[in-house]
């Protein structure tokens, strides 16, 4: 009878990362269950790595993708990774979104952390990626390139204020005390005597500004005789400054300042050596702007249909009688839908929101009405009482500073006693007409900057230690004409989650990334020689369009640089694929991963698979769970794993040979946003090796 250790099984998962189980350890005995010898010869498989022929393909990478945040733990992943692979791809820590904050800044401490971990590890890192329409900060973007105010008329401005500090109800000095501190006397900011000597204090902090804006500072302030004194604005970074004059009389005296290189700051007084006395009862910080004309331009009209309550219900289902939701209070606590969020959709600003309802009585002081794009942490949700008299009342409601979104609108009665009826809710966003768009010159202009400023950051967190990247992900479609168009926004339904560079840079978006990360490659300490530049792309295995796309992106790839200054290195296939229990079809999606590497060969730039996972669907097309995947199917699926990676070194010439990546190290949970409860992994959930991982050994052997 045979006999298992049970220590021995517990080690699977540490086995992965040396290589064998400890299968020595002989505490007690059991019959070893089926299950588990069906999988012990996994055990003998040394580091994945450890089965590349280096003399034979020397320049080959084995890659991986990791989460950044689990690899600078140092732990499980950390030791698989490093143990197992040549070099890895961050998910998502090394795009955009991940750096660039709504407000423009850049953050690449994560990155500099992965950078810094890696290399002391002596494991490579792939760059993902420098210009792609998903993961981009779409809020900071769409800011940047948003209509111009018209110029001002300095015969016809509107001033408006932006803070008013008074000291009224103030006891004490509220603010940092930077060697002289003011008193508040009867709600007067007061100096009361001269102090001997050169002296400033805070008159407001906390303030918001608009870079590139010129501000007014206006103080209500008088002296025991005139005078004038320094007045700064900003933040410690970068102040303005001017001369504001007062007399021995209270007025309003101002001061202009230079346009505002930060977004928020405060203000500091320096009468310097002024020897009066000083009394100031409020600051007031101000902008002028041309007069406004200001539009409502209707974005969501919502009507009503006689039936059941038509949204989810949230412990209150009020039935639609004659066109109208008809709430009748019955003494509990409530609050329900009157629009929902994906007949809502807004873009970032202003709105305002109309509200057709009849109330049986006033109930002003007792109704609320939300307006909030989802309900997680990140969620904005805006409040606000409804005043509503007895009888029909159109309610006009304002919401500034949206940030965009899908937005539910729940009408909350609480435990207010009037019968409503809510006859429509209208949302229209406020616009102001005194704007003129960019010209598409203005726009390409802005963006060629951004990018630039992008890849110069980039660069230098990565000091020339990541030499290969994805300079462009996903640019082609997946449809139109004998060649394949770029993506577009106007192609994609979901649009306004996404920011499509193309549409704004041609197909110089790609010559310009291309550009700018061979020029901050070599700034930032790396060899030219050794940047790769890849441009990585999904579904180029298709073989319902003969790999068209594939196709499509070679002669894009030509005309990119027949202006003779930009070249690419390379091509990456994501090959996000699966092995069909179909033999048919499986035939046909094999035949197709051949001629994919065929042409990309034929290209002689580099090859590389960049994204390698793989699922496993039925007879009927549907995709197999996790956990009903059979030993055989497991073996079926590592066959194919080894039939690809033998055919990679087949097909592609030795000095075109960059490498694979696979994407998934274990099966996705069934809560992941990636290819959810599917066998992806090479690894399962607990880190024990799968027949995928002999398949990916024994085709890295490339031999019988």
């Amino acid at each position: 009878m045979k006999k298992y250790n049970i220590i021995a099984a517990m080690a699977l998962g540490a086995g992965a990362l040396a290589g064998c189980a400890d299968t020595d350890i002989d505490v007690y005995q059991v019959e070893k269950p089926q299950s588990v010898a069906d999988y012990e010869y996994l055990d003998n498989y040394a580091e994945l790595k450890s089965y590349i022929d280096r003399s034979a393909h020397p320049n080959f990478l084995l890659g991986t993708g990791v989460g950044v945040a689990d690899y600078n733990q140092k732990g499980l992943v950390y030791m698989l990774t490093n143990n197992n692979f040549d070099i890895m791809t961050a998910g998502n820590a090394m795009k955009y979104a991940s750096v660039v904050s709504d407000d423009g800044s850049m953050n690449f401490s994560t990155v500099s952390e992965f950078v810094d971990n890696a290399e002391k590890a002596g494991i490579q890192i792939y760059g993902h990626t420098f210009c792609w329409h998903e993961q981009q900060n779409v809020k900071y973007l769409n800011r940047l390139i948003k209509d111009r105010e018209l110029e001002i008329d300095p015969d016809a401005s509107n001033e408006v204020e932006d803070a008013m500090q008074t000291y009224a109800g103030m006891t004490k000095f509220p603010y940092f005390v930077m060697g002289y501190e003011p008193a508040i006397i009867d709600g007067i900011l007061t100096v009361s005597e001269y102090p001997g000597g050169w002296y400033q204090f805070f008159v407001a902090d906390g303030l918001q500004f608009v870079e590139g804006r010129e501000y007014k500072v206006t103080a209500k302030i008088r002296g025991s005789k005139p005078g004038s004194l320094n007045v700064q604005l900003g933040n410690w970074g970068a102040l303005q400054e001017g001369k504001l004059e007062f007399t021995d009389e209270w007025s309003e005296a101002s001061v202009k300042m230079a346009p505002m290189g930060v977004s928020n700051g405060f203000s500091v007084f320096q009468p310097g050596t002024y020897d009066g006395k000083l009394e100031i009862e409020w600051v007031k910080i101000s902008h002028e702007e041309a007069p406004a004309i200001e539009v409502e331009n209707e974005v969501t009209n919502k009507t009503y249909t006689d039936g059941p309550f038509p949204f989810y219900a949230m412990g209150c289902e009020p039935p639609v009688i004659d066109g109208c939701i008809h709430y009748v209070p019955d003494g509990g606590w409530h609050q329900f839908f009157i629009l929902p969020g994906g007949e809502n959709k807004l873009t970032e600003g202003n709105y305002v929101l109309y509200l057709d309802i009849t109330s049986s009585k006033d109930a002003s002081s007792g109704i609320q009405l939300t307006i909030q794009n989802g309900w997680g942490g990140d969620a904005q949700s805006v409040s606000t009482g409804v005043p509503v008299n007895a009888g029909q009342n159109t309610v006009r409601l304002k919401f500034n500073d949206l940030v965009g979104g899908d937005y539910d609108v729940i009408l909350k009665p609480q435990t207010c006693d009037a019968t409503l009826d809510v006859r429509s809710v209208r949302v229209c966003k406020v616009e102001s007409m005194n704007t003129i768009p960019l010209t598409p010159e203005e726009k390409a202009e802005i963006l060629e900057a951004e990018m630039e400023r992008w890849i110069k950051g980039m660069m230098a967190a990565t000091r020339g230690y990541v030499k290969a990247w994805d300079v462009v992900n996903e640019a082609i479609s997946g449809g139109g004409g004998s060649r394949y168009d770029l993506q577009h926004a106007a192609n994609d339904p979901n649009a306004s989650t996404k920011f499509y560079w193309q549409d704004y840079l041609g197909d110089d978006f790609v010559r310009i990334p291309v550009k700018y990360a061979r020029q901050y490659f070599e700034e930032n300490g790396g060899n030219p020689d050794d940047l790769k530049l890849f441009i990585n792309d999904y579904n180029l295995e298709s073989d319902w369009d003969d790999n068209k796309k594939l196709k499509s992106l070679i002669e894009w790839i030509n005309q990119w640089e027949s202006d003779g200054m930009t070249k690419i290195d390379g091509i990456g296939s994501q090959l996000h694929i699966s092995y069909y229990m179909n033999p048919e079809t499986q035939k046909s999606k094999s035949e197709h991963v051949v001629k994919m590497l065929e042409l990309m060969a034929a290209t002689g730039k580099l090859v590389r698979i960049t994204e390698f996972d793989m699922g496993l669907v039925d007879e009927n097309g549907n995709d197999i769970p996790t956990a009903e995947v059979t030993l055989e199917q497991h073996k079926l699926m590592s066959d194919y794993y080894k039939f690809i990676i033998r055919k990679y070194f087949e097909i592609v010439p030795v000095a075109q040979q960059f490498g694979i990546t696979f994407w998934c190290q274990t099966d996705a949970p069934e809560n992941s946003g990636w290819r959810a409860n599917q066998p992806v992994g090479i690894w399962d959930s607990g880190y024990n090796r799968k027949p995928a991982y002999a398949g990916i050994a024994e085709g890295l052997a490339d031999k019988e």
